[in-house]
């Protein structure tokens, strides 16, 4: 993996409790997830996995600086196809965004030497079956679904439910707001494999489109 191919794009843990539909009682749990300096404050369990995390804390501040222009840029441009409401404008969401990041890298390193961080990406884990109690997946899986092929999607599907009882995936759209042309294909498999998958809504607002998250549970 290069880090100039990595878009680094950190989120505020009140947009990953609205994307998921967090309740205190998923906070107790055993997690496996990409928000982790702010819950990890609030006395949570979260393991964070990522293959960026195998670059050094400086390394990944420069990749965030050199991408932040182009990203917003890239906001601007496609200003319309996003609800402000909450985060107000696209300067207001660049200082969110900007404020996560700060707050990760202030975290990385003695969260590494923890083992919060793990360097790994899907559809391998390098995690035990039931490993954590819940697994979040968020703006990966059919959200890039002109990159990421249908075999990948239900490999890492099967792979999050392998280390996870419970997994939840947000967004089940692409990138121009309409539905993963995967997402049927990989809950008719998953539900073949005996797990219950249901769609469920959340009351996190931004991309147009993305308001529900999948949720698949081993039975």
């Amino acid at each position: 993996m290069e880090l100039d191919s990595v878009v680094p794009w950190g989120r505020s843990f009140e947009e990953y409790q609205a994307m998921f539909g967090l309740s205190e009682d998923d906070l107790n749990k055993r997690i496996l997830a990409s928000f982790n300096a702010e819950t990890t404050g609030r006395g949570c369990q979260i393991t964070s996995c990522d293959p960026v995390f195998q670059f050094q804390p400086e390394e990944i501040r420069r990749r965030i600086d050199d991408v932040y222009p182009e990203i917003m840029a890239k906001l601007q441009q496609g200003a319309e196809n996003y609800i402000w409401d909450s985060l107000g404008s696209v300067e207001q969401l660049g200082q969110v965004r900007m404020r996560a990041m700060s707050k990760f890298l202030s975290d990385f390193e003695i969260g590494l030497q923890e083992g919060r961080y793990v360097s790994a990406s899907l559809p391998a884990l390098p995690f035990p079956d039931s490993k954590f109690d819940l697994a979040l997946c968020s703006h990966y899986l059919f959200l890039y679904s002109d990159h990421v092929d249908g075999a990948a999607h239900l490999a890492s599907m099967r792979e999050l439910c392998r280390v996870a009882p419970e997994v939840r995936v947000f967004p089940v759209v692409s990138l121009d707001g309409k539905t993963s042309k995967y997402l049927d294909q990989v809950m008719t498999a998953l539900s073949a494999d005996g797990i219950d998958v249901s769609l469920q809504p959340v009351s996190y607002r931004f991309q147009k489109g993305a308001t529900e998250m999948l949720v698949a549970k081993s039975v």
